[in-house]
């Protein structure tokens, strides 16, 4: 039993200088005109001109809206003068699909089409086909597509650009596309994009530049090329060069406003980055008192919370923690008892608050993001969050949406209302190159929109005093960073804290 009167969380630290609803939107909206502007003027330059635009790098943060962004650009680049056809890439099929619905809804059935694998084709979602176009061979691409849309890993199937080109009726020696648009440009391996590249004389990558790169990253085999790494995310390569245009998102959608100051945290060498949503307009009510209520009230709030437990006994490892996720349990279970009201304050597509609120409540839609998503990094340790959920599911009714378990790796790209993470370096003794990563712990932190819970053992300060400085892996990859010691330290001043003495 918890004496939480005992407990004491401490004060947020608001973000210095920030801005709110169309005052924030305003950022993106600029940055996106400013790169449709590039790429016209890129589309309309002649390949071999000197100082031609070859790359464009829209660089996002977690949240952003940046598909909004993705969209303005392929409508614009499919409706320039002169353009035949652009193609549309990402890493997986889950990625692309509802891209390409949303393209087709714009620009129109007939001018989009999906070019999937067969096996992807027979596992898509009933309606996909009447939304849009669907080839599974290029001979099946219809002329009045002017956008294909398909992963880097159909495009570079042997024999595939070829198909393409004679299908698409492109002249030996010319590119496939005039513009190649890479979704999630950060989670695309260099030696993927290479396969590609040559699709397309102008390449514009769009996506998260916080997110996990598509393999664990060591030394860098390849040193006789300092820039080249075949695994690393392919923008990297292309950042600060000339012929590359690159400009950042300044504001996300995604947060509370109370979460401004953690986001920031995780791109500090931004010039500004700030959030439409303003303190106090994403909030969790709680109906009942329970136990726990102090800890779900200071959560429903939005100040993003981490909570340090002492009086524990001895986990099996440091990332697989029965008694940390037992104890999770329990305050789950209080929260479910009790009940709670999701809240949060509409806006137009501008920034400006509609003057509406929309509510979201456990039982009673199938539908939507999940509520409560309990984030774990080891899949031992989502196993026994996986037997949590079933539990609390049963004894409450819940649906699947009110409370799921999943890795942070597979969690990359969603969005839910509350996350319970724990925390990858709880119980450590060392920093390492899993435990440290910048990538799996933005991820970790960057998911919620209302409120953020991080679990850990007492003693994250003492680790971080104490670990030797390590150098980062080639070019700060992954993520930006060089020494994860001040990386982590930055990060957890961040939060709003407070340590739980569970002895009994």
């Amino acid at each position: 039993m918890t004496n939480w009167s005992d407990v004491t969380f401490t004060p947020l630290v608001p973000a210095p200088d920030a801005r709110h609803h169309e005052a924030a939107a305003a950022g993106n909206t600029a940055v996106t005109a400013a790169a449709q502007r590039e790429l016209l003027a890129a589309l309309t330059t002649p390949p071999d001109s000197d100082g031609r635009v070859t790359h464009l790098l829209l660089k996002a943060a977690a949240g952003a809206g940046k598909s909004h962004a993705l969209k303005r650009l392929i409508a614009a680049a499919a409706g320039a003068p002169g353009t035949r056809r652009v193609g549309v890439t990402a890493f997986t099929n889950n990625q692309i699909r509802p891209l390409a619905q949303d393209l087709a809804g714009q620009l129109g059935r007939d001018r989009v089409c999906l070019h999937l694998s067969k096996k992807a084709a027979d596992v898509l979602p009933p309606g996909v086909t009447t939304d849009m176009t669907v080839s599974t061979t290029a001979a099946a691409i219809p002329p009045t597509a002017d956008v294909v849309v398909a992963t880097a890993h159909k495009l570079k199937a042997p024999g595939e650009r070829g198909r393409l080109a004679g299908q698409l009726g492109v002249p030996d020696g010319d590119a496939l596309f005039d513009a190649l648009f890479v979704d999630e440009a950060w989670q695309l391996p260099h030696h993927l994009f290479d396969a590609i590249s040559g699709v397309a004389p102008l390449i514009v990558g769009v996506g998260d530049v916080g997110q996990l790169p598509p393999l664990e990253i060591g030394a860098n085999p390849w040193r006789g090329d300092a820039r080249h790494n075949p695994y690393r995310a392919w923008p990297n390569a292309f950042t600060g060069r000339p012929g590359t245009w690159e400009r950042e998102l300044p504001a996300v959608w995604r947060p509370a406003g109370e979460a401004l100051g953690l986001w920031r945290a995780f791109y500090p060498t931004w010039a500004e980055l700030n959030s439409v949503a303003a303190p106090g307009e994403r909030t969790v009510t709680l109906h009942g008192n329970v136990e726990s209520a102090p800890l779900w009230r200071h959560v429903g709030s939005g100040a993003p919370t981490l909570v340090e437990v002492t009086g524990l006994p001895d986990s099996e490892a440091p990332d697989i923690d029965l008694p940390l996720t037992d104890l999770l349990e329990r305050w789950l279970d209080d929260l479910f008892t009790a009940g709670f009201t999701v809240e949060a304050r509409r806006y137009a597509d501008d920034g400006t608050p509609l003057g509406e609120t929309v509510t979201d409540r456990p039982g009673v839609r199938d539908d939507g993001d999940p509520l409560v998503v309990i984030l774990a990094t080891r899949n031992q340790a989502v196993d026994d969050a996986t037997a949590l959920v079933e539990r609390l599911r049963l004894k409450h009714g819940l649906r699947e949406r009110d409370l799921v378990a999943s890795t942070v790796d597979s969690w990359q790209g969603q969005t839910n209302a509350i996350t319970v993470a724990l925390h990858p370096l709880s119980g450590a003794t060392a920093l390492d190159e899993f435990n440290s990563a910048f990538g799996r712990l933005a991820v970790a932190c960057t998911r919620a929109t209302h409120g953020l819970l991080v679990l850990a053992r007492a003693g994250l300060d003492d680790l971080l005093a104490a670990a030797p400085a390590r150098p980062g892996t080639p070019f700060g990859e992954p993520g930006v960073r060089q020494l994860p010691r001040q990386t982590h330290q930055r990060i957890v001043s961040a939060f709003t804290r407070a340590t739980v003495d569970v002895t009994s």
